[in-house]
């Protein structure tokens, strides 16, 4: 892990959500959200570099 930077995790992933849903990658390497400010969450989208910190 990157201080303030995705998690990046070797795929495929599958991903159980908070509400019970799931969400999955086929790629070779996926970049998790560990900020939750990703509009493609739980997938990193890089979002939160647009984004003030406050």
């Amino acid at each position: 892990m990157v201080p303030g930077g995705p998690v990046l995790v070797e795929g495929p992933v599958e991903v159980v959500l908070e509400d019970g849903s799931t969400v999955v990658s086929e790629r070779w390497l996926v970049a998790l959200c560990a900020c939750r400010r990703s509009r493609s969450y739980p997938f990193c989208d890089t979002s939160h570099r647009r984004r003030t910190r406050g």
